[in-house]
């Protein structure tokens, strides 16, 4: 088990899965984005944080409003989506690869 977390590649799936669950699970608003509601003819473009679980469409889909016609993330957003689930992974990988090469013997 031990050497099966010495590898960096381990390392990076394994972090990006107990990142992305838990943005993809719970309702946590960290994510720039924009709900667009629509009443009569009337649209009004709202800046806010959305979860990954909003705009996945996990549990809202189905119950939305009517007068919200649309939801979605800004480039921002997923940027910093991004940058969270696969950068401070790859950032634990990359710090365990350089370890390895300090101490080849561990």
């Amino acid at each position: 088990m031990k050497q099966f977390l010495l590898k960096p590649l381990h390392i990076f799936l394994i972090g990006v899965i107990l990142i992305g669950l838990p943005l993809f699970l719970f309702p946590i608003n960290l994510f720039d984005g924009e709900i667009v509601y629509k009443s009569g003819i009337s649209t009004m473009v709202e800046p806010r944080p959305l979860s990954l679980h909003f705009v996945s469409g996990l549990e809202y889909g189905k119950n939305l409003p009517k007068e919200i016609a649309d939801y979605y993330l800004t480039a921002k957003g997923y940027i910093f989506a991004g940058l969270f689930i696969l950068g401070i992974p790859a950032l634990i990988a990359y710090r365990i690869k350089i370890g390895k090469k300090k101490h080849p013997k561990s």
